[in-house]
């Protein structure tokens, strides 16, 4: 009866699992969950803690406070959003991966996308990145923090599992789970569609009283798992 389980020979597991040179560019997809970055005297923002093994002389710094100017110190005080950026530097290669998370490179051209701060896994320094809050009328609901991310380059996002992308349409919006909602085209409206009821505030509701509204043209990336979002309360 078969086990399910495979079994290899050493040379054959190094065999299949052996990185492999794809000639993809700066930012290349080794496997699903991993990815490889080709530092050449340049760098890339990472994520902090995304690192799992690198070749070649690299330098790793924690971002510097004021590297982003004044305006992104105040935000980050207030939202406690965007401050988890390691800068890899110098010549070689860099394998990051986000505790097995499937990866996806977007090639940004001149392109404006928010994303939530937690998929954000690495970077071109040709990209600039702003904070940005959505704030709920609801004190129940808090506020939700997200990164905008613009310009012309190589991002790299994460889900959990396979992505979904959905069409938004004028006249036809998209309605998502706030903990599933990964990335969304900046041109969309944003809001919350809300369905407080005693039985929500009494902890019977469906739980999915709180959504977030999407509408115009553009689209909205979810994940099928779904993560605990940064709520806070601020303006």
């Amino acid at each position: 009866m078969s086990t399910g389980i495979t079994r290899y020979s050493i040379e054959e597991f190094v065999n299949s699992t052996s990185q492999q040179d794809r000639n993809e560019g700066f930012f290349e997809q080794e496997t699903a969950r991993i990815m490889e970055i080709n530092l050449s005297n340049n760098l890339a923002w990472i994520k902090k803690g995304a690192m799992i093994a690198y070749t070649g002389e690299v330098k790793f710094t924690m971002e510097d406070l004021f590297e982003h100017g004044i305006k992104t110190v105040m935000k980050r005080f207030v939202t406690g959003e965007g401050g988890n950026l390691v800068k890899a530097q110098g010549t070689g290669k860099v394998y990051i991966a986000d505790e097995g998370k499937k990866i996806s490179i977007l090639n940004l051209q001149n392109d404006s996308l928010f994303v939530n701060g937690s998929n954000v896994l690495a970077f071109e320094p040709s990209l600039k990145w702003d904070i940005k809050l959505m704030k709920l009328a609801s004190m129940m609901a808090g506020g939700l923090t997200n990164i905008e991310i613009k310009g012309s380059g190589m991002l790299a996002i994460t889900t959990m599992y396979e992505p979904m992308t959905l069409k938004v349409t004028q006249g036809c919006p998209v309605m998502t789970d706030p903990s599933a909602t990964v990335a969304w085209s900046s041109g969309l409206k944003t809001g919350f569609k809300t369905d407080i009821s005693v039985k929500t505030l009494l902890g019977r509701g469906s739980g999915d009283s709180i959504q977030m509204k999407f509408e115009g043209d553009g689209f909205v990336i979810v994940q099928p798992g779904s993560i605990v979002a940064p709520m806070i309360s601020a303006e």
